[in-house]
């Protein structure tokens, strides 16, 4: 434990000591090549210069990570995805093909439409509900902390608190998970709930939502407190009820935001990996995309062909959600 303490922080130290290296010989430099405090036009010139080039020196790492870890393994995807199992022999388009017609991977695509029509919906739902009702009570800000204290939580630690919950132990054992226990003690027979085939896929999507619903609670309760003061009075004065002010007056003044945390979450949904693989492991019909892939790329010797397949299919799916939201949200800092 210490070892590994020691080890992050020296990462840390090392970390932002290169950092700072880096952009004070880097402005350094930049400075000797272009000098401008003796004065005259090329003085001048060299100014307007050294303030066009020194952001790009501020960018030049992240660009380089974003190029490394990001554009050349998307780069390199598309080409395994058009190659054999191996990488070595060029197929064309038969693993798209494969992926078609294959029923595991048509499984996948339905349990992602699943995901994608709940979790989001529902999320976003009682994230605006709670939002609405914590503004209203003088112990809001406690309830808020608690309902966003399961976005600290990684996907495997929720995943390893809900299968608790879930827990099944055979016929005469004593229940130890909260629903079985719940369920025997209003006289039920308990059940093993995360191997019920399709009924399964929703104990799942509720460890998501338990999470997300925090993120979406905070962002629209910030979006909420920015509704004019003025529209609200001037709604109760003209005799608008609680729901009827929650709905019609407070809802469509912020429903970017609304669309913004949805696409949000449906970008992590369609990301899902961690609590399948950590409740399931994709068993009884609850295998998504990502699992799918992973599966095929590194299990049972690995088909980085498909796997790519399947990984190029998902970022198909999250490019196009993630190009509308950054728009929408930059046409809403513009109206601001």
């Amino acid at each position: 434990m210490e070892q590994q303490l020691f080890g992050a922080f020296v990462a840390i130290v090392v970390g932002v000591g290169a950092c700072a290296l880096y952009y004070f010989a880097s402005n350094m430099v930049l400075d000797m090549a272009l000098p401008f405090r003796k004065g005259g036009a090329r003085a001048v010139r060299n100014q307007k210069l050294a303030s066009v080039v020194r952001p790009w020196l501020f960018l030049l790492p992240a660009i380089l990570i974003l190029g490394v870890y990001l554009v050349y393994p998307v780069i390199d995807s598309v080409r395994l995805s058009l190659f054999d199992r191996a990488g070595e022999n060029f197929v064309g388009f038969q693993n798209y093909v494969w992926a078609v017609n294959d029923d595991e991977f048509r499984q996948s695509i339905f349990n992602n439409v699943l995901w994608l029509v709940v979790v989001p919906a529902l999320s976003t739902f009682f994230g605006l509900v709670i939002a609405f009702l914590t503004d209203r009570i003088w112990w809001g800000n406690i309830a808020k902390t608690l309902i966003f204290m399961p976005m600290a939580i990684s996907f495997v630690g929720a995943s390893v608190i809900w299968k608790f919950i879930y827990d099944y132990r055979s016929e005469g054992s004593t229940q130890i998970g909260l629903l079985n226990a719940i369920v025997q003690g209003i006289g039920l027979e308990p059940q093993a709930w995360i191997t019920i085939p399709f009924w399964n896929n929703f104990f799942l999507m509720v460890i998501l939502i338990w999470i997300q619903t925090g993120f979406a609670m905070v962002i629209l309760s910030a979006a909420l407190r920015g509704i004019s003061e003025e529209t609200i009075e001037a709604a109760i004065i003209d005799g608008a009820k609680g729901w009827q002010l929650f709905f019609y007056i407070m809802v469509p003044q912020i429903w970017g935001t609304i669309a913004v945390v949805w696409t949000t979450i449906t970008i992590t949904v369609l990301k899902v990996f961690d609590i399948v693989l950590a409740m399931t492991n994709g068993q009884w019909d609850t295998q998504v995309l990502a699992n799918l892939m992973f599966d095929w790329m590194f299990r049972g010797g690995g088909d980085f062909g498909r796997g790519a397949t399947i990984a190029i299919v998902i970022m198909l799916a999250v490019v196009p959600i993630m190009i509308w939201n950054i728009r929408r949200a930059n046409a809403e800092m513009e109206g601001r």
